[in-house]
C-alpha cells in the first residue's frame, strides 16, 4: 500500500485493487491536491475542508455515514465519534474510518475532538497504521493525540491536521505532538510504501511531506 498526504485530513491510500481518498480538501484551505482519482472517498464530517467532492476525479463511491462496507475488495468500518469533547454539541459528529486491504488495517480518525470511549477503542484497536489529528483548535490537541495513540497501539502513526506553511487554518505545529510521543528528530517522507511484512515491531511515527 502507498500512502500520500495532501494536507489537513486528506490522504490517498493506494492498494493493488482500489484507491481510497479521505476527506478531500478545497484550494481555499491552503492546499491544492489537484484532482486525484479514487475508487472510494470517505468523508468524516460535512465541513467544506473535509468534503470537497468535486476535487476528486473518476467515479468514486462516497461514504459519509457510519457502518460497514465492502467495496472493490476493501473492507471499511465507520465508527461514530464526535468533533468536540461535548458529545457533538459544539461542532457535531465525526466518523473514524478503518480500512482493511492487503492484510493491512489503516484507521483515519477524521476531525476527532475527544478521547474515544472504551467501546470506540474496541472497534478501532489493533490497527496497523493510525492517521491522527494533532493540531488542536478544531480537533484533539497534541497531548490528547498522544493519549489516543497509547489507547489504540498502532504500529505506525502518521500525524495530520497540523500547521504547515501552506495552511490557512489556525492550528498548532507538529513539534508539540512529536515531543509528547518522544520523537526528537525526523525526516519527512514524500510517501509511505508498506506491506504487512514490513511493519515495525514497535510503534514508529512517520511524518509525511504534504504533496501539492
Amino acid at each position: 500500500m502507498e500512502i500520500i498526504w495532501y494536507g489537513l485530513s486528506c490522504f490517498r491510500l493506494r492498494g493493488k485493487e482500489a484507491t481510497v481518498l479521505t476527506d478531500p480538501c478545497p484550494p481555499s484551505s491552503g492546499y491544492n491536491p489537484g484532482k486525484p482519482t479514487a475508487d472510494i472517498v470517505t468523508i468524516s464530517h460535512p465541513h467544506e475542508n473535509h468534503s470537497y467532492r468535486k476535487g476528486v476525479a473518476g467515479s468514486p463511491r462516497f461514504i459519509d455515514s457510519p457502518g460497514e462496507y465492502e467495496i472493490e475488495g476493501v473492507f471499511i468500518s465507520g465508527t461514530p465519534t464526535y468533533h468536540d469533547s461535548k458529545r457533538g454539541s459544539d461542532r457535531g459528529n465525526n466518523i473514524a474510518f478503518v480500512f482493511e486491504q492487503e492484510n493491512l488495517s489503516v484507521c483515519h480518525l477524521g476531525d476527532l475532538g475527544h478521547t474515544p470511549t472504551s467501546a470506540q477503542v474496541e472497534e478501532m484497536a489493533g490497527v496497523d497504521v493510525l492517521l491522527v489529528p494533532v493540531g488542536g483548535h478544531s480537533t484533539i490537541d497534541a497531548t490528547a493525540a498522544a493519549e489516543v495513540v497509547a489507547l489504540l497501539e498502532p504500529k505506525l502513526v502518521i500525524p495530520m491536521h497540523y500547521k504547515t506553511p501552506g495552511s490557512t487554518l489556525e492550528l498548532e505545529p507538529l513539534d508539540r505532538f512529536l515531543k509528547e510521543v518522544g520523537v526528537s528528530s525526523y525526516e519527512a517522507q514524500p510517501k509511505l510504501s508498506i506491506t504487512a511484512s514490513s511493519l515495525p515491531h514497535e510503534m514508529q511515527v512517520v511524518v509525511l511531506d504534504c504533496k501539492q
